[in-house]
């Protein structure tokens, strides 16, 4: 016989105990409030004051919050996908779990498995939960990474829960769970279900369309306009936050939006993520030279027969060429 599980609030997590407004927490011009925690713990994310929020992107991740909805993201790499419901989650105080389900995810690390431990000094078998089980009966905010890279008999798991009424049904152990009513999911990828077809994504799957059907919101979270992208770098960057630094950065995001231009014409196989611009900045605190920093953390990455557009954009941008050794 099935056994059901009964949730122990108290045990195992409250439930959120405040509300907050949207309009003053994120910054977004609504008349929204959503439920929080008034009080941090350890498995909330990290609080990171400079962050900049995309309006869209930010208002599906806070549906999923107050509503109990699932809610996948899906973009280009590089563009903070997972650091959005992460610095929402710190904002909420409410605890939130990050797992990368690459393709070495397994079944038996999404349920569980029977595990050798020590009791009363004697070695006996007991039963671990793994992944899943685990956060669906607490009041987290469970992430999964790279979501179209699972493997297909991890995704046909994850396919029951998405449903927000939906039971976790673990056969082996004979138990049936409900999830914890602060229970949350959300997941991130850089396609939306359909496969790769650009290239970029080596790995990824289709995913199985009544799956998709499941999410409750699906938002794409791409490359920010300019100016706001420039915002988002500049914040991640205090030594270059006065008129010279702030020139530098706007042709920094000048040079990696005509890198995902060429990108879209097929001319470059490689682009510029938001993230590469931030490590560009980064790693001028220690090269001190821009176009050598530009080497380090995009140009060799490139193919060899594509460096020579790389530099022309670069000229083109900054008005200085890349040295030989650079651009060949």
């Amino acid at each position: 016989m099935l056994e059901t599980n009964q949730n122990n609030t108290a045990a195992l997590g409250p439930l959120p105990d405040t509300t907050v407004s949207v309009g003053e927490v994120f910054g977004l011009d609504v008349d929204i409030t959503v439920p929080a925690y008034s009080q941090t713990s350890e498995r909330v994310p990290e609080f990171d004051p400079t962050y900049i929020f995309d309006k869209r992107t930010t208002l599906a991740i806070l549906a999923g919050f107050a509503n109990d909805w699932r809610v996948l993201i899906s973009g280009y790499h590089g563009t903070g996908k997972s650091t959005h419901v992460e610095q929402v989650a710190a904002r909420l105080n409410w605890p939130c779990l990050r797992i990368n389900l690459d393709s070495h995810v397994s079944r038996i690390d999404l349920i569980g498995k029977d595990a050798i431990v020590l009791q009363d000094g004697k070695q006996v078998t007991e039963f671990q939960d793994g992944i899943l089980p685990w956060a669906y009966q607490r009041n987290v905010a469970l992430v999964f990474d790279e979501y179209d890279a699972g493997r297909p008999d991890v995704m046909f798991v994850i396919q029951r829960v998405l449903e927000s009424t939906g039971k976790l049904t673990l056969l082996d152990q004979s138990r049936v769970l409900s999830p914890h009513p602060a229970f949350r999911f959300f997941a991130t990828a850089n396609t939306v279900g359909l496969g790769d077809t650009t290239g970029l994504y080596h790995g990824t799957q289709q995913i199985n369309q009544a799956q998709m059907d499941r999410w409750s919101i699906t938002t794409v979270l791409n490359y920010l306009p300019a100016e706001l992208e420039e915002r988002v770098v500049l914040a991640k960057a205090p030594h270059l936050q006065n008129a010279e630094g702030e020139q530098l950065v706007k042709n920094m995001v000048s040079l990696a939006n005509l890198t995902r231009n060429a990108f879209k014409n097929g001319d470059l196989a490689t682009v510029m993520s938001p993230r590469t611009v931030i490590t560009w900045t980064q790693n001028l605190t220690f090269f001190k030279d821009p176009a050598l920093a530009f080497e380090m953390v995009f140009l060799n990455k490139c193919d060899p027969a594509e460096r020579a557009l790389i530099a022309e954009l670069y000229q083109r941008v900054t008005g200085e060429e890349l040295s030989p050794a650079d651009a060949n």
